[in-house]
């Protein structure tokens, strides 16, 4: 998949190289004169505007290469390439940061390094494109391309209560019964009111946590609410200073609360379930193939597995016989939990909640792994996804995730293999996502920029939409694991939501605040507060004070994204409320 993407993107490379070539000039024909004055006689060739095409493949304008070197366009198809080029450096980039850091908190565990420095890493990549939207040039163009940074940081908080929000509720969904939702019991199809997820208390606190944070949102915003602009500077640095107050104090909170932190933990405690469990399957598959050439799991041959391990042949496999499939296969080496292990094969499997696993339980149970196996190792190692050896990459991954985990203190734990090679990968990782992230930041601000002046469409739209989803590397992930449909992974993925809004509502905002403040900036975003502070008051209410969330909640989630966005357009540019 990274060879084709990368084949794409150099012919789209020489494509944009090609109309940057493209030129304008009058036609002369062989019965034109040899001058541009009419003889009477020849009439000169006029050729017909167009000035949208114009502005798609050719520009008169000019534009400055970011560094010197790098290539810069003013024409629209121009800046769309070179926004999705910028835009995808910038996603790689954060995943580095976050597998990383995922990796040192496995080592290390919750602590000085789990609380405060991990947290700060994860919010790098928009730090570092607020700051390159306002820290370079003259006061005026860091005035104008601030609304950049701006448009990312509301963009990503919207985003992420609204459309990945909404997202997990419809693809977490169960049915609710007594105020509860069962776990992987999805049978009233798109029910709005009788189904949805529940998640746990520790999740309602951490939305609460998050609309604490919008206190400095609020502190700046006081001089416009009570008309006191001759304050708006002192304002701001008021703010600045709580903001920063706020960052030191949640990272304290999650050292000497690491709740928060065990709950990441969770995800690769989780995955390793799956893959010691894969891995019994695969040795006992022998030869025959666990995938279609079609790459979709081969339904007959785990049949076959079936009827191996149900050794009473009633058409069940118990407790006993799922234990007895995980035992046998490097246990003493894994240090694997044989009870956890078969009680989480249970869990997912039986859907019929009987303590038993009927033939087509067990067929949907192990197809739905082997498709996440496949997602996870193929995409990880650039290998065949329909090959078996991609469980081997799958099994491998997982157990040195497994062999790091544990509430270590903020030191190498000792006995765990390749500790300090893992931690070296990791930092290494970390070094190169923030190289990725600065480098990136200000060509991919110039590339929005100059694409808002060709199209006339305001830069704070355009980073609004766009930018989120490239400084964002959980999406996918957060989806995935919302497939799981249980309590736990409900619970883990919405507080995943609302800690990475309150890690952007206190520290991209002390980032921006600090960048308008030095720089002496102008603060005219008081209709862009306004929808940050709407849509997580709103969401952060919802959750605060109910554990289930009924489907319906999702249109709530999804109607807010583009009415935030007509908010904005009609306080701003209508009313001209800044």
């Amino acid at each position: 998949m990274e060879k084709k993407l990368a084949c794409f993107l150099l012919a789209s490379f020489f494509f944009l190289i090609t109309l940057a070539g493209i030129g304008q000039g009058r036609l002369v024909t062989s019965n034109s004169p040899g001058d541009n004055v009419s003889d009477g006689v020849h009439s000169l060739y006029k050729q017909p505007k167009l000035p949208y095409l114009n502005s798609l493949f050719s520009s008169e304008e000019s534009c400055t290469e970011t560094y010197g070197f790098l290539p810069c366009t003013t024409t629209v198809l121009g800046n769309v390439f070179l926004i999705l080029v910028y835009s995808y450096l910038m996603f790689l980039g954060a995943k580095l940061l976050s597998d990383g850091s995922e990796i040192l908190l496995e080592i290390l565990g919750p602590g000085i390094i789990g609380g405060f420095f991990l947290p700060v890493l994860s919010a790098l990549p928009d730090a570092t494109i607020i700051l390159a939207s306002g820290l370079s040039g003259s006061t005026a163009t860091a005035q104008s391309q601030v609304s950049v940074g701006m448009g990312l940081f509301a963009g990503s908080t919207v985003m992420l209560l609204t459309i990945l929000w909404g997202t997990c509720l419809v693809v977490g969904k169960c049915d609710i019964e007594n105020s509860i939702a069962l776990d992987h019991k999805d049978t009233k199809i798109f029910s709005l009111t009788g189904s949805g997820v529940s998640t746990d208390i520790w999740t309602s606190y951490a939305a609460r946590i998050m609309i604490i944070s919008i206190i400095p949102l609020i502190l700046v915003q006081l001089p416009q609410i009570f008309q006191v602009t001759s304050l708006s500077h002192m304002a701001i640095l008021v703010s600045l200073i709580v903001s920063i107050c706020l960052v030191i104090a949640y990272s304290l909170y999650q050292i000497f609360q690491p709740w928060i932190q065990k709950r990441r933990l969770a995800y690769a405690k989780h995955k390793h379930v799956i893959s010691v469990f894969l891995r019994n399957i695969k040795m006992h598959a022998l030869e025959r193939r666990l995938f279609n050439d079609d790459g979709e799991p081969n339904k007959e041959v785990i049949e076959k597995l079936f009827k191996t391990i149900d050794q009473n042949s009633d058409g069940n496999l118990s407790a006993a016989e799922l234990r007895a499939l995980v035992v046998g296969v490097e246990l003493e080496e894994l240090d694997t939990d044989i009870e956890g292990c078969v009680a989480q094969v249970m869990e997912d499997f039986d859907t019929s909640h009987n303590s038993q696993v009927d033939v087509e339980e067990f067929v949907r149970g192990i197809s739905r792994w082997l498709k996440n196996a496949r997602r996870s190792a193929a995409s990880g190692r650039g290998q065949n996804e329909h090959s078996i050896g991609l469980l081997n990459n799958f099994h491998l991954q997982t157990r040195k995730e497994q062999d790091r985990l544990g509430d270590q203190n903020d030191e190498v734990v000792e006995g765990i293999q390749n500790a300090n090679w893992h931690a070296t990968k990791a930092v290494l990782m970390l070094l190169l996502g923030t190289l990725i992230a600065a480098v990136t930041a200000d060509p991919l601000v110039d590339a929005v920029e100059n694409f808002s002046t060709a199209t006339s469409i305001p830069s704070f739209f355009v980073s609004f939409v766009i930018l989120p989803f490239a400084s964002s590397s959980e999406v996918v992930s957060t989806i995935i694991f919302a497939k799981k449909k249980n309590l736990r992974m409900a619970s883990l993925m919405y507080s995943e939501i609302y800690g990475s809004v309150t890690m952007s509502n206190v520290l991209s905002l002390a980032v921006f605040l600090g960048l308008v403040y030095f720089r002496d900036l102008t603060w005219d975003f008081s209709s862009e507060v306004l929808v940050i502070l709407i849509v997580c008051i709103v969401m952060g209410l919802i959750a605060s004070f109910r554990t289930t969330l009924p489907l319906w909640l999702s249109l709530v989630a999804y109607a807010l994204y583009p009415l935030s966005l007509l908010l904005v357009y009609i306080l701003k540019y209508v009313v001209g409320w800044s």
